[in-house]
């Protein structure tokens, strides 16, 4: 179905502020998001294989101002992009990983798609490609923007891994044994699903089925086509600490990512002694002692330098290297100014009037959830000031000056709920860390800030702050490495009424909903990613979001930029 015929409205049931439009308006343009079609389970329990569903509505979400009748008439396309999040490429056998744990951590510790990371993502870039414009205004796509956790575990090899998919070429995603798979998933151990074995694992116990040269074609070289426009990266947790949560810097951890043995679990309460300190600084030494008593099940695996944690400053200039400028722009966002890694933050121009803003929330002291410097926070406020003929101070005061209007769209990797690590961060360490409250306080002095587009919690949700010309709306998007493995278009749009509309599309990659056991193509191994992650005991049950946090327009008032 190439668009979409005719539009009909009704109030969302328990949406404030929402109103549901099934159908929508007759110039969008479906094929290709989750507009048209989306993966639906077939069958009604247990381990479930995925068919094509019927796609989802759009939900017009008037919580920040009344949407204007006949304003499609009257729009005026501003920009156009993609948010990718959370890709997470995953070097699956390295002895820096904690697998063991996620009988008590849950999600993020093993996924039984985990070796197909790679091929997921590229099926994700094969799909922005084909569809090359948003759905509502027709605009080609501006710029594609990566919202951090790029990498899983900050190790050399899958930054590598993670720039060809964005900038094209061939990927062998195996370290160690290049002539065979040496991870968890050829253990024996009953914790971990063992495709190849006829071993009934507890993932084979829940239904997960035996899949003989799965992990041997994982680790194949493929090829990802690259992006077809300009990409820009914003940093997140998992990029700059030991499995997104341990500071570098622990001899003990540092020495497991080029270690001759990988650990595949403890007995009695060694893992969950581990697993504490994944989220509580003080259980920390506990843990250590735990790593350094030579226990649990162990095998021996290929030393492998590649696997190497990389520093900020690494990421940044791997960024800056003339070879991995792929479709543009050099730098990716970075500049020789972000060379050093202390400061990896920057702004950039979306389009004519409307300027992104990618801020750095991560913290080097470790643990998932993030924060902002002081330091960070006050360029922030001036680069808003620089761009706003009015805003309100710090006591709220309405204050006037003569400059410019530019429209603002900020990312980050951490969403607002989830920045309350205040741990110093050795970059900057007198540097007072502020959360997530803070920040949205910061946001709603200025009235061009109309949206914030985050990651990290493997979620869709979509979230009203403020109100008037005090407000914007936060975009939190899902993981690519989980289930639901979205993506998002977001166009933004000046409906000629006083009002601007956000439209945020989901997508899928580029893969059929349901593949054959054997079908070992590189879409055929997207395909049972997506299977896998629907089907991962771990998976968030509300990861895909309310009807809400999908395909909506969000409207918001009193603001246009100069053009």
């Amino acid at each position: 179905m190439g668009g979409i015929s005719r539009r009909r409205f009704f109030q969302a049931t328990g949406a404030a502020g929402a109103v549901l439009v099934w159908g929508g308006p007759a110039w969008a343009a479906t094929t290709g998001t989750t507009l048209d079609v989306a993966a639906a389970a077939a069958g009604g329990s247990g381990y479930r294989r995925l068919q094509a569903g019927p796609g989802w509505p759009v939900v017009v979400r008037a919580d920040l101002a009344p949407p204007g009748a006949g304003r499609a008439d009257r729009r005026t396309p501003l920009a156009c992009f993609v948010q990718f999040t959370d890709m997470h490429m995953v070097d699956t056998q390295s002895p820096a990983r904690f697998e063991y744990t996620h009988p008590v951590m849950g999600a993020g510790a093993f996924r039984p798609h985990e070796t197909l990371a790679q091929h997921t993502s590229s099926a994700l870039v094969r799909k922005i490609n084909e569809v090359g414009a948003g759905p509502f205004t027709g605009r080609p796509i501006d710029f594609m923007m990566t919202t951090g956790d790029n990498t899983d575990n900050h190790e050399l090899v899958e930054l590598d891994w993670f720039l060809t998919v964005l900038n094209g070429g061939r990927i062998t995603a195996n370290t160690g044994d290049p002539s065979g798979y040496e991870g968890v998933q050829d253990s024996g151990a009953k914790a971990y699903w063992n495709p190849h074995s006829t071993l009934v694992d507890d993932y084979k116990a829940v239904g997960f089925p035996q899949v003989p040269g799965l992990l041997d074609a994982a680790i194949r070289p493929f090829e990802s086509p690259g992006l077809r426009v300009p990409w820009y990266c914003t940093f997140g947790n998992h990029d700059d600490s030991v499995v997104g949560s341990l500071p570098d810097g622990i001899p003990l951890v540092d020495g497991l990512y080029t270690a001759s043995h990988k650990i595949m679990g403890f007995a009695a309460d060694g893992a969950a002694r581990v697993a504490r300190a994944l989220r509580d600084p003080a259980a920390l030494p506990d843990a250590l002692a735990v790593l350094a008593s030579g226990g649990g099940l162990v095998r021996a695996v290929t030393p492998d330098a590649r696997r190497r944690p990389f520093t900020t400053a690494a990421f940044v200039q791997a960024h800056l290297d003339p070879r991995h400028t792929g479709p543009g722009p050099h730098g990716h966002g970075f500049t020789p100014d972000n060379a050093d890694g202390v400061d990896v933050f920057y702004t950039f121009r979306i389009a004519p009037g409307v300027t992104g803003v990618s801020l750095d929330t991560t913290t080097t002291a470790g643990f998932a959830d993030g924060s902002i410097g002081l330091h960070q926070y006050r360029w922030l406020e001036q680069t808003l000031k620089r761009g706003s003929s009015r805003y309100y101070d710090a006591f709220g005061f309405p204050r006037r000056q003569d400059v410019t209007d530019e429209l603002f769209i900020l990312f980050s990797h951490h969403s607002s709920w989830t920045m309350g690590n205040v741990l110093p961060d050795r970059r900057r360490p007198l540097d007072p860390r502020l959360d997530g409250d803070a920040l949205v306080a910061l946001l709603g002095r200025f009235p061009n800030v109309v949206a914030w587009v985050n990651g990290h919690t493997h979620e869709n949700r979509i979230v009203p702050h403020g109100t008037g010309d005090r407000a914007f709306w936060e975009i939190n998007t899902a993981a690519h490495v989980d289930h639901p493995q979205h993506a998002r278009i977001i166009e933004l749009v000046d409906n000629g009424d006083g009002t601007l509309s956000l439209f945020t599309t989901l997508v899928e990659g580029d893969a059929p909903y349901q593949a054959d056991y054997d079908d070992f193509s590189p879409r055929g191994l997207a395909s049972l990613a997506r299977e896998f992650a629907f089907n991962d005991p771990h998976a968030g049950a509300n990861a895909v979001g309310a009807p809400t946090d999908r395909n909506t327009e969000l409207v918001i008032a009193g603001r246009s930029p100069v053009r």
